[in-house]
């Protein structure tokens, strides 16, 4: 498998599932009453809390996905 595809193929699911989590968590929270651990409020706009969630659950994800990716090759895998 070449780096390419390698990259690919762990970044393109975890892309898929933030999304999809994205969808999920901001069906429930409200991104105008985000506040830090009951601080004030955030101040964000919407989309600038929706991106930074985006990329915070993609990168959580391909992170998962490069782990399992790493754990489950093997020595002759590697070589060619």
């Amino acid at each position: 498998m070449t780096p390419t595809t390698r990259f690919i193929t762990i970044l393109w699911p975890g892309f898929l599932m933030a999304g999809v989590l994205e969808m999920l968590v901001f069906v429930v929270v409200d991104p105008n009453e985000f506040q830090w651990f009951g601080g004030p409020l955030i101040g964000w706009s919407p989309r600038a809390i929706y991106s930074v969630t985006f990329l915070i659950f993609w990168g959580v994800i391909a992170t998962s996905s490069a782990l399992t990716a790493l754990l489950w090759s093997t020595i002759g895998e590697d070589a060619s």
